[in-house]
């Protein structure tokens, strides 16, 4: 087995650089491409199987709306505060998604991905974790999953508590001891939860450059904490020394978060105070999104006129991972790789 190099490349819901997201054959190519690990999103269905998908709403990236069986489905509903109408996974059975297909999330940015709408059926979770033993057998190394529970307090709300099934689906596939796993999630309440139902594998807290954690807004309404605060030093040595159950081993942010392009000194080394912070309280960083598209980066790294076309994409990726950064999150895996090993 090789050991991963540093920092970790993650390949973000698969390689949706090249494939629609959360795709069996994303998440193939992913490996193929060098990443180390690979992100799905957890939703649920109304029977309680856990489905790879980046949201509960399912209307822009599956071709649900082509199912005239399925049109009455469609709904408004307030999730985490925002009001949003389209089909959820929560109103399907796992056997009724199975006859949906995938499609790519940006065709305008990403017309090849484009090209491969409907070839593929949605995964459950039990899937991927296939897929990933698989891969790892052919690759002769332990390769990971970041797995990110999505929107744990709505669908605790709706029963179906995201802790209890991630905790029976790690039991069943043997995965809850796989030092390979990561779980993570906006909302730390869920992470303890899933402590205290007996998984002891790692747990990372996501952090938004604004606003605050749904959890913690259903628990406090108004008066709830930002997620700057979590970012402070204060905050950050809290979340690595806190007792068992609400500890995290890392935070996983924005790359606009770890470091912008005034925050190369003149000799064009990097420098994040907040990896710094961060490593200081003992946590890792892991940080998303590396995309080379120019409607991703930064204007000090685009190139021509189209969203579509590569900028310095290079550039931009060398200095995230200078910065000490301990994981990244990347839509086209085999980059990441390339910059990270010298390619």
């Amino acid at each position: 087995m090789r050991a991963h190099s540093y920092p970790l490349v993650v390949g973000h819901r698969g390689a949706p650089g090249y494939r629609p997201e959360h795709t069996r054959a994303a998440y193939e190519l992913a490996f193929a491409l060098g990443a180390d690990a690979v992100e799905p999103d957890l939703v649920a269905t109304r029977d309680g199987v856990l489905v790879i998908r980046h949201e509960n709403d399912i209307s822009e990236t599956t071709d649900v709306a082509a199912h005239p069986e399925f049109a009455g489905r469609r709904s408004t509903k307030e999730i985490d505060g925002v009001v949003i109408t389209g089909w959820f996974t929560e109103d399907f059975t796992w056997a009724e998604l199975a006859t949906l297909r995938a499609r790519e999330r940006v065709p305008f940015l990403r017309q090849a991905s484009a090209s491969f709408d409907r070839h593929y059926p949605l995964l459950r979770f039990r899937d991927l974790i296939d897929i990933v033993d698989r891969a790892s057998d052919d690759a002769a190394r332990l390769l990971g999953i970041v797995a990110e529970l999505k929107h744990a307090t709505y669908f605790e709300s709706i029963g179906l508590p995201l802790d209890e099934l991630v905790d029976a689906e790690l039991s069943d596939t043997g995965w809850g001891d796989n030092p390979e796993l990561i779980v993570e999630s906006f909302e730390k309440t869920v992470l303890s939860k899933l402590y205290h139902r007996g998984y002891r594998g790692r747990r990372f807290y996501l952090v938004e450059s604004s606003g605050a954690p749904a959890d913690r807004i259903a628990a406090q309404g108004s008066d709830a904490a930002g997620y700057d605060q979590d970012l402070t030093a204060v905050g950050l040595y809290a979340l690595g020394a806190a007792e068992a159950a609400h500890r995290v081993e890392g935070v996983s942010v924005d790359l606009s978060m770890v470091l912008t392009p005034e925050q190369v000194d003149e000799d064009g080394d990097p420098t994040s105070e907040l990896v710094d912070t961060a490593h200081a309280a003992g946590l890792r960083v892991f940080c998303w999104t590396l995309r080379p598209e120019n409607h991703f980066l930064p204007q000090a790294f685009r190139r021509g006129e189209a969203d579509s076309a590569w900028g310095d994409w290079r550039t931009e990726f060398s200095l995230i991972m200078r910065s000490g950064v301990d994981g990244v999150f990347a839509d086209q895996p085999d980059l990441a790789v390339a910059v990270r090993d010298g390619g």
